[in-house]
């Protein structure tokens, strides 16, 4: 899956991903896709073996002091779109996620809102 990901990365966003790199190993796959963005900022893109649990992390915390991540880990209930949920801009500020389940369009989803914030400032 990483690497159907990371080609939609380079070849679809060339405009924001620079470079990727899939990290780690366990057994034969790699843990993550970690995509180098071009202000100096990176993207982490976690899939369990299994497919069912996900995160998109856009890690600016060294640039900018943020973070934005949309995730399902069981962690916020009160969430109406629980367990999917968005940390915007920090860990604390947890709001509906409303990304695709299909990890191709999760990443397309979220590739396109690092976009727009690296274009508007």
């Amino acid at each position: 899956m990483y690497d159907a990901l990371e080609r939609i990365a380079l070849d679809e966003f060339s405009d924001v991903v620079e470079a990727s790199q899939q990290i780690g190993r366990r057994a034969s796959a790699p843990l993550k896709l970690r995509l180098d963005i071009g202000d100096g900022t990176f993207v982490d893109v976690w899939l369990s073996p299994d497919g069912a649990r996900y995160a998109f992390h856009w890690e600016q915390r060294a640039r900018r002091g943020l973070i934005h991540r949309h995730d399902n880990a069981p962690d916020h209930p009160h969430i109406a779109t629980h367990p999917k949920h968005f940390h915007n801009g920090n860990e604390g500020n947890v709001e509906e996620s409303h990304i695709a389940d299909d990890p191709p369009d999760a990443l397309r989803y979220f590739l396109t809102f690092v976009r727009s914030q690296i274009q508007s400032g």
